[in-house]
């Protein structure tokens, strides 16, 4: 399961179950922020909670959003280089998917700074994936003490998640 955390706009838009209080998210890269970007055609920003990563895609229609997801989120992992593996499991656990919302401050405040910046981006990078990965190269005031760039960060959680996979002794 995922947990979605949305702006008011995002969930005055876009429907679906609301988180309960012990709801968490189950996948690796866990919670989600959504926010909308109010564009000629609206679109929807999404950052995870994690690492940062941007992902930008079209708002309409959005009742179908949260189900749209998934496959973005698989494209997304897929255009960054991640394990099949990884990208399959993350895809099948964000099927199931709960709305609740925002609860950190820190975080929409890098949200804003995307939003920005997705806006003085878009008319050279119209293509919401390419924007989303060249959003992914942007140094975050969070990540500066660790990985400085949400790309960086998901590879280093990559590396890591490798590395405690092999050093786990066999059973």
């Amino acid at each position: 399961m995922i947990i979605v955390h949305g702006t008011q706009g995002f969930r005055d838009r876009v429907p679906g179950p609301a988180a309960g209080p012990g709801d968490a998210s189950t996948t690796v890269l866990g919670a989600w922020y959504a926010t909308v970007l109010r564009w000629r055609r609206p679109a929807a920003l999404f950052v995870n909670e994690l690492t940062l990563l941007p992902l930008i895609m079209p708002l309409a229609p959005a009742r179908t959003l949260l189900t749209r997801f998934p496959d973005a989120l698989a494209e997304l992992l897929s255009a960054h280089r991640l394990p099949a593996p990884m990208i399959e499991g993350e895809h099948a656990q964000a099927l199931e998917h709960r709305l609740a919302p925002t609860a950190n401050r820190s975080l929409l405040g890098v949200m804003n700074e995307f939003a920005f910046l997705a806006d003085v981006h878009r008319d050279k990078q119209p293509d919401l994936m390419r924007l989303s990965m060249r959003l992914a190269t942007t140094p975050c005031g969070p990540l500066f003490q660790r990985h400085i760039s949400p790309d960086r960060e998901l590879a280093a959680l990559l590396a890591g998640l490798s590395a405690d996979r092999t050093t786990r002794p066999a059973i």
